[in-house]
Order: structure tokens, then sequence, then C-alpha cells
């Protein structure tokens, strides 16, 4: 079966001062699986995730979140 992972995440912690991502490339086999996100905001801001940090529920979570308004780091 092909490796296929969702196309949005939401972080759960602000990462480069951004929230939500979208899949651009992925790569690598097994345990060495990686995808690059884009910020939905700012697409020149990308991150290179393993597969198994993504995964991660206290991290990352699939789909585009909302974020609390009381949450003055979530852009």
């Amino acid at each position: 079966m092909p490796w296929k992972p969702a196309e949005a995440w939401t972080s759960l912690t602000p990462r480069a001062g951004r929230r939500h991502f979208r899949l651009i490339l992925q790569g690598g086999r097994g345990a060495e699986r990686w995808v690059e996100l884009a910020s939905l905001l700012d697409p020149q801001v990308r991150l290179r995730e393993s597969w198994k940090q993504l995964q991660d529920k206290s991290q990352w979570q699939s789909g585009w979140q909302p974020i609390p308004s009381n949450d003055s780091d979530g852009v």
C-alpha cells in the first residue's frame, strides 16, 4: 500500500511562529520517512519533520484545527 500522509497539519505549539501547515514533499523509507511542510500564512516558512514526530499527537494533529482565542502565540 502506498504511503500517503495527510495534506494539512496543525502544530499544537508554534513552529517558527506558525501553527497551520500543508504538505509540500515527502520521502524516505521505513523509520527514515519524513515530510516537508510549509506554513499556510507564509509559504517561505518550511519545516522538515520525521514521520514519527508528526504522528505524535502531543505535537501535531492532522488537518487544520482551530487555535484557542486566548492563545497569543497562535497564528
